[in-house]
């Protein structure tokens, strides 16, 4: 299910639809994602009284609302002032329980500690069919947590609600923690999860099943809605009572009717980054009230990628590109962005910069004396289109998407105010070798992004004859050291010791550490890598801190050539 936050009568219009699906469907139980009422995550929303209890209200009445199907739905719940993560399991229109969840993420982008507190409590449901347990996200993850708990005190099947974000890599590492703590529970897991975009996060659904040997039974699509009935094979019946365990019996209904068990392939990775890309901007533009899109065309990699997604995200008549060239742009620049614009269907504008760009200069002129032109007179011109694609949104209520990855992003090979403004960074946890291969996937079935940009060297194109590697090292090169050193938190000796050079890792490491100033002013991106900019990596700006033959030493804020 996609839910949004803060749409705590809508989320729950929709929780009612799927309770009622199942009850037609013939299903005993029915599970829904984690704080599905209000939206995950909720942030500070959960510090607002009237919201906590706007949700408590609508749970109670979904409650009320409940027929023979068993329905596990996740939402806040509070006594007095203390706050829970928590899962209301609800039948024939009563409250039967509200489990609190155990284990609260406190790493990365989470930060559920700040706002909730810990649940103490077990319970397991007894029905004619067998043992019932729920748990909420977290509660999977502690090797001696609530899934083993419950499982030891006899559950056969655990129904464990999710709202977890993805990132690379993130579908197999459900899948083998899932059989690890099925096979040592000696129970079934049912992981239900969210999907959708929610600013900075992505959500990828990929709802499973497990039996109790561990293996996958069901496996329900990547990035996508859906709605499923699965016969769960029981884990082994048991009669135990553990202390703090309460056994609550349920009168389930017989189950009726069958269904084709779903048993979908995980997207290979390029495909899923593309599609995290993708579903998260089209929430980002639908749940925000955007309707339409406007990306500034330079003819390079980042621009093209960004303007296919868009008209994937939301199609190409909502989408507009704006080419912007200036005496330094190349004529392939120009068309290639044409021809890009062609063959998604999207509308172009040209609105050539060179006028307003020299009359900054001549305002400029008595400040700037009569220096040849260097960095400053480079970024007025990215601050020109900037200012282009902003009018343009102030305009028409167009959502401005900046353009720019995060290899750039993390060298600070970027302009404030110029090509790093807009409302939504597609690209920004992208690196730039990746948005090559986004690019080469989505040519798949045929040339959509024209092969001369994915061959063409890197270039600003803010000066004759620049090229990104006049600035940075190759792409190559330099992508395996940030993820080395923002990802895998390795320092500069590790690096070392592990075979790169030592000259080429001082110089990115102190790019990536002077320039914590600008991306603290991104706009938000969606989070597709273990540690993004922005919820997941948190520096200070005023920092001294320097490893290496930096260390201790002050630096002046500034970056690479193309600086603030």
């Amino acid at each position: 299910m996609d839910t949004t936050v803060g749409d705590i009568d809508g989320n729950s219009a929709r929780i009612l639809e799927a309770i009622e699906g199942a009850e037609r469907a013939g299903a005993q139980v029915v599970a829904v994602p984690e704080l599905a009422v209000t939206g995950y995550p909720p942030e500070d929303l959960v510090l607002k009284r009237a919201f906590v209890e706007a949700g408590r209200a609508a749970t109670e009445e979904l409650a009320r609302r409940t027929g023979d199907v068993l329905a596990i739905v996740g939402f806040v719940d509070s006594e007095g002032s203390v706050l829970y993560n928590a899962a209301a399991v609800c039948h024939r229109g009563e409250l039967l329980a509200v489990y609190h969840k155990h284990l609260l993420p406190n790493y990365g982008v989470f930060d559920e500690r700040r706002y909730f507190t810990e649940g103490r409590r077990h319970y397991v449901f007894d029905t004619p069919g067998g043992a019932i347990g729920v748990c909420v996200c977290e509660d999977l993850w502690g090797e001696s947590g609530p899934v083993v708990s419950q499982g030891d005190a006899g559950a056969q099947v655990v129904i464990n609600i999710n709202a977890s974000p993805f990132h690379k890599g993130k579908m197999s590492e459900r899948e083998d923690l899932l059989a690890a703590r099925a096979r040592r529970a000696q129970t079934a897991i049912a992981y239900v999860n969210m999907i959708g975009g929610q600013d900075e996060l992505v959500f990828d659904g990929g709802s499973l099943v497990v039996g109790p040997d561990g293996e996958v039974v069901a496996r329900m699509p990547q990035f996508q809605e859906d709605f499923a009935v699965i016969d769960v094979p029981l884990g082994s019946s048991a009669d135990k009572n553990l202390g703090g365990v309460e056994r609550i019996a349920v009168d389930l209904a017989p189950a009726s009717g069958a269904a084709p068990t779903p048993m979908t392939t995980p997207l290979e990775p390029t495909e899923e980054i593309y599609r995290a890309l993708t579903i998260a901007l089209r929430d980002y533009a639908a749940k925000n009230g955007f309707d339409k899109a406007v990306v500034g065309l330079s003819g390079g990699i980042d621009s093209t990628l960004t303007a296919t997604i868009a008209a994937d995200a939301l199609g190409a008549a909502r989408v507009l590109g704006i080419a912007m060239p200036s005496e330094y742009s190349s004529s392939h620049s120009i068309e290639d962005a044409k021809q890009l614009a062609a063959n998604v269907g999207i509308e172009m504008l040209e609105i050539p910069i060179t006028g307003p760009f020299q009359a900054f200069l001549e305002v400029l002129r008595h400040a700037f004396g009569e220096e040849g032109q260097g960095l400053a007179e480079e970024n007025l011109q990215a601050r020109v289109r900037g200012n282009i694609l902003m009018a343009t949104s102030n305009r028409y209520g167009h959502l401005v998407i900046a353009t720019g990855n995060k290899s750039e992003m993390a060298c600070g090979y970027a302009t404030l105010y110029g090509d790093m403004a807009g409302g939504f960074a597609l690209l920004k946890d992208v690196f730039k070798t990746e948005v090559y291969e986004l690019a080469r996937w989505r040519n798949r079935d045929g040339e959509m992004i024209p092969s001369n940009v994915l061959t063409k060297p890197p270039s600003a194109e803010l000066r004759p004859n620049q090229k990104d590697s006049d600035s940075l090292p190759p792409y190559e090169q330099l992508d395996p050291i940030l993820e080395d050193y923002i990802e895998n938190e390795r320092g500069i000796s590790e690096m070392v010791d592990a075979g790169a050079d030592r000259e080429i890792v001082e110089r990115v490491v102190a790019m990536v550490d002077r320039a914590e100033y600008k991306r603290r002013q991104a706009a938000p991106g969606p989070k597709v890598t273990t540690k993004a900019f922005g919820r997941d990596r948190r520096l200070p700006i005023t920092n001294k801190w320097r490893e290496g033959s930096a260390r201790g030493v002050p630096e002046r804020i500034t970056g690479t050539e193309k600086e603030q």
